[in-house]
């Protein structure tokens, strides 16, 4: 049996703000926004070549804003990603390399090398460098 994780829910306190870093700044596609009712609004956001998105909203989650943690999106190039997000005026700490004991400034290739950004409302995510796939 194949399984497929398709949507992580995220909590915000404010639908179109978050709407706007996640597309806007980050890079994610809109794919859904959609409200039922005052207390009821999912906004499905996907990044380009990803099969999993994510989904902001009102109603869709009990969860506080926030408290989503260690998210990591994987890119062939940490450095080139990380300038795309700080042209957007995303706030992402510089990249580090984590040798198996230590963290260091700067990258040193596949799966070691970090960068770290948060959302508005503070749910945190990863940068990580893996290799280039086809």
């Amino acid at each position: 049996m194949e399984w497929k994780l398709e949507l992580v829910p995220i909590p915000v306190s404010d639908v179109d703000r978050a709407k706007a870093f996640y597309t806007e700044g980050v890079g994610f596609e809109l794919d859904v926004d959609h409200r039922a009712s005052d207390e009821f609004r999912v906004v499905q956001l996907t990044l380009p070549g990803s099969a999993c998105s994510i989904a902001v909203g009102t109603g869709i989650v009990q969860t506080p804003p926030g408290s989503v943690q260690g998210l990591q999106l994987v890119v062939a190039d940490v450095e080139a990603a990380r300038a795309e997000l700080l042209g957007r005026g995303v706030e992402i700490s510089a990249v580090q390399h984590f040798d198996g004991r230590d963290w260091r400034p700067g990258g040193g290739g596949e799966w070691n090398s970090f960068a770290f950004f948060s959302d508005p409302d503070g749910n945190g995510w990863t940068l990580q460098q893996g290799p280039a796939r086809d």
